[in-house]
């Protein structure tokens, strides 16, 4: 996997369709800077501009933690007044927005620790495998901080108003299978074989009609907005799309002919 110069704390490759993003901060159990949240944004804003890649892969280097949220360490100088507080939160908000709005696909493998600002990046993904050792906390009530509305709704949007406010009421740990029954991950796998069912789930998703999982990905997020501000005009134009393109006609002739479809985002 080829490395792409950015910072030496995140990592970004781009192979057969699919965007990397790797925190690579292990030694801090991929704690995430101010520089990350940065690059965070970048990554994936260069990612969804790319029509090469199909579906983008976020997780972090190290194997023992997907992030164990934000480098606190730079708390002291990164927050020291209002100004720096307002500056560091805008660049948090910039980079879950990349995230949450990217019209392709998103997944996070996550790998041991997912805590705080690193299980809200998670949420902002549209899919999330956890291996057996993964584990979650939003300690946010052991800190003293406060979560916006944004990250809220998404999680409250993944597992309800009954487990949200237990994950944050109470800050405790909680292990795979919990969040998997809680809805706030898709899947659980054995750690040993992580790496492979996320390699294969992602191809998967990169082989199939880039114009059809766009068109799904923007209209199950306009359901989930207040109906004042859903957008049925658009949602119908992208549907629209998928049955005007080349990709639809080269579906059914795929189908016919029981070959593989090559698709081509047209």
């Amino acid at each position: 996997m080829q490395t792409l110069s950015l910072t030496s704390q995140i990592l970004v490759s781009k192979r057969c369709g699919i965007g990397h993003l790797v925190l690579n901060q292990p030694e801090k159990f991929n704690a995430i800077s101010f520089e990350m949240w940065q690059g965070i944004r970048t990554v994936i804003e260069d990612h969804s501009h790319d029509d090469e890649v199909r579906v983008i892969v976020v997780s972090g280097a190290g194997g023992k933690a997907f992030s164990a949220g934000a480098d606190i360490s730079q708390f002291e100088k990164q927050r020291e007044n209002k100004e720096a507080i307002e500056n560091y939160n805008t660049m948090v908000k910039e980079a879950y927005a990349a995230l949450s709005t990217t019209e392709k696909p998103t997944v996070a493998k996550i790998d041991g620790y997912c805590f705080g600002g690193g299980l809200a990046m998670a949420i902002c993904c549209d899919l999330r495998i956890a291996s057996e050792d993964a584990t979650f906390s939003i300690p946010a009530a052991k800190l003293g901080l406060g979560y916006g509305y944004d990250v809220l709704r998404q999680l409250v949007d993944l597992v309800g108003v009954a487990y949200a406010k237990e994950i944050l009421y109470t800050a405790r740990k909680f292990n795979a299978r919990e969040a998997c029954n809680m809805g706030l991950v898709n899947r659980v796998v054995p750690q040993e074989s992580a790496e492979k069912y996320v390699n294969d789930f992602v191809k998967n998703i990169a082989g199939n009609a880039p114009l059809t999982i766009r068109a799904a990905k923007i209209v199950i997020g306009d359901i989930l907005k207040d109906s004042d501000s859903r957008d049925r005009e658009k949602c119908n134009r992208l549907i629209d799309t998928c049955y005007e393109s080349d990709d639809y006609k080269e579906g059914r002739q795929a189908f016919m002919e029981k070959r593989k479809p090559l698709f081509k985002a047209r």
